[in-house]
């Protein structure tokens, strides 16, 4: 590792991780007054590691109890990273413990940022259909007993999709400018009592994803009918939404760019 100048400047490097997580215990990715955070642990092992103060720059927020398949961010230093399988394998050393893995780093220009830059993120939730709980997927799943129906909830994600306001599912704490966003897919995954739902979009308010799954959970119970959830889109009011389903069987699972 090398340090690098230009006329007396020190030149900063940017690099990119992939994260992969279990948010289980912890109170969200970012840094808070109270409790463990990733994005906390991250730095503080990366910052041991270079010997220098280290702010990791996310992606975006995930909910306390929330996973990531690959959560993006981005980080400067002062130093150049020659071997990144070695730093890889230092980082996992002493994150692997918390339930934390670093998958990839790489090397990126000073213009990159891990939030502003990215094009869309993929989220992925998971229920689990079925009388009996689940021992292995306990608090990495939505253990749901009455059986849901696949067709009308698929039909209620249509309406979903496309540029709107999705001030119904909009946590009251969300500080986005605007409500308005633009859901781009989402995709219905079936294996045995698993199902998967996978949303994309540019970025999300907060808790929309989950709000929009306890959502479709009341379609597929049939306790909302599809026009019923129609309606409560368009009304724009959150005191309208159904209880978000729970952070568990919520996923971030890619960042594109």
């Amino acid at each position: 590792m090398v340090q690098k100048y230009l006329k007396g400047v020190l030149l900063m490097n940017r690099y990119q991780i992939l994260i992969e997580y279990v948010g289980t215990n912890y109170s969200g990715w970012q840094i808070q007054r109270k409790g463990e955070t990733i994005q906390g642990k991250i730095q503080k092992v990366i910052s041991k590691i270079l010997k220098e103060k280290i702010i990791i720059i996310g992606s975006g927020r995930t909910d306390t109890g929330v996973h990531a398949f690959e959560q993006s961010a981005h980080f400067d230093t002062n130093i150049k990273i020659k071997d990144s399988s070695k730093f890889l394998n230092s980082i996992n050393h002493f994150l692997f413990v918390y339930g934390i893995s670093i998958l990839d780093l790489s090397k990126r220009e000073i213009t990159f940022h891990a939030r502003y830059s990215a094009k869309a993120r993929i989220y992925k939730y998971v229920i689990l259909n079925r009388k009996s709980r689940s021992v292995f997927k306990d608090k990495r799943c939505w253990h749901v007993i009455k059986k849901l129906n696949l067709v009308k909830m698929k039909k209620g994600a249509k309406k979903l999709i496309g540029t709107k306001d999705y001030s119904t599912f909009r946590s009251s704490s969300c500080s986005a400018k605007t409500p308005v966003r633009t859901i781009k897919s989402i995709k219905f995954f079936t294996k045995k009592n698993i199902i998967e739902i996978e949303i994309k979009a540019q970025s999300f308010l907060q808790n929309q994803v989950r709000s929009m799954i306890g959502c479709l959970k009341y379609v597929g119970e049939g306790k909302w009918s599809v026009r019923k959830f129609d309606k409560i889109i368009k009304s724009k009011k959150r005191i309208n939404c159904a209880p978000p389903a729970p952070a568990g069987g919520l996923y971030l699972t890619k960042v594109i760019y």
